[in-house]
């Protein structure tokens, strides 16, 4: 890609989206942001402690915020939430300044992928299969509506999607 483009990735808890962001910024060459971690390092406290304080609208909020501001940068990859999508802010946000991606993954990978949900507040204290299909059936919409590109992650490389991921961006958006 020779121009700085933004590639924003969405998708459920567990879908890959760290992993095959921070992949993708180095077949790209450019920064590398999470915004779960952006918001931990603003406040200094980490996403269960902030749940707990303050709910998840305060969480929410936060991370509006982070993300109103890191779309604004250019020539980067960044990882959302699996949440990030449910504000219309957010998918605003994501929509206009960047291309989006999103990791879909069946709920059998994603429990796979997050186990017992320990440092996950929305899955904190719940089955993790029955929880994970509710914000599903509530999420996977908004994932497709606010996404130009669509990738599946189950049983896959990081590599291969990160490179799908190139291969779809390029033909949608040509250098």
């Amino acid at each position: 890609m020779s121009t700085p483009r933004n590639i924003f990735l969405v998708g459920p808890m567990g879908s890959g989206k760290t992993a095959v962001g921070k992949q993708l910024a180095r077949l790209l060459g450019v920064p590398f942001v999470d915004s779960d971690a952006e918001v931990e390092r603003r406040t200094g406290a980490d996403i269960p402690l902030i749940f707990e304080k303050e709910g998840e609208a305060g969480f929410r909020e936060r991370e509006r915020d982070v993300i109103a501001e890191l779309t604004t940068r250019v020539g980067i990859v960044l990882s959302t939430g699996g949440g990030a999508i449910l504000k219309e802010e957010n998918r605003a946000a994501l929509t206009a300044r960047g291309v989006v991606v999103y990791l879909e993954t069946s709920i059998a990978q994603q429990a796979a992928r997050v186990r017992d949900g320990a440092n996950r507040p929305m899955l904190a204290g719940q089955d993790t299969t029955q929880r994970l299909t509710e914000l599903m059936a509530h999420r996977a919409p908004l994932y497709r509506g606010a996404a130009a590109i669509t990738v599946q992650t189950d049983g896959r490389r990081v590599r291969d999607v990160a490179e799908e991921i190139l291969r779809e961006v390029d033909r949608i958006l040509p250098p």
